[in-house]
């Protein structure tokens, strides 16, 4: 793996100034410190490795020049921050987290990010839900551990975005809040309640 370039770098700082504004969370050690350029052709990972007394992160994302939006690159990107924030909360509030938690809070984070958190009107908003939640494609296998939990994931936050719609905008944010801090068996409740 290589050292990653600085648009990388920046970009993955703002996701995280964002993430941390947005649910408002204490700032957690700078992504860029934990970051490598991916090989090329291979896609976003978070590593973690948990001794008895420390957890070890990196992540390893694309290092081509994203542009803000709904493109694969950025996507990559706003999800392993998202994974990289969450589990840095997780360990700091000394909460476990499973890998749908986690899953399931980088799909909803691309929402918040892409969708609600940029002041972007109704319509917009509800395309990018469309976009996200309804006609994404999955690499993982159906029928596949992994296929299925990134297929409920998607579920989970589809239904939580089109309530989140319904709201709003000082409401969608305390409800995002709040399911920031759930537990994964709330968070799925909180989802299903749309």
């Amino acid at each position: 793996m290589s050292k990653l370039g600085r648009r990388t770098k920046v970009a993955l700082a703002g996701i995280q100034r964002r993430l941390e504004d947005y649910y408002g969370l204490e700032p957690t050690p700078d992504v860029g410190a934990f970051a490598e350029a991916a090989p090329d052709g291979e896609r976003e990972q978070l590593l973690v490795r948990e001794s008895e007394d420390a957890v070890e992160l990196a992540l390893i994302v694309p290092n081509e020049a994203p542009r803000a939006g709904a493109n694969d690159v950025w996507l990559q990107l706003v999800e392993g921050v998202s994974h990289f924030v969450f589990v840095v909360e997780r360990v700091r509030t000394g909460l476990p987290t499973t890998q749908l938690e986690l899953e399931l809070q980088a799909e909803v984070d691309k929402f918040v990010l892409l969708g609600l958190a940029s002041g972007g009107d109704r319509e917009s908003v509800r395309r990018l839900h469309e976009h996200l939640y309804e006609n994404g494609r999955f690499l993982d296998a159906s029928g596949t551990e992994a296929g299925e939990r990134y297929r409920l994931a998607n579920d989970l936050a589809a239904r939580l975005g089109a309530r989140l719609l319904a709201r709003h905008a000082l409401d969608a944010r305390a409800l995002l809040r709040r399911f920031y801090r759930a537990g994964q068996t709330d968070k799925i409740a909180l989802a299903r309640a749309a």
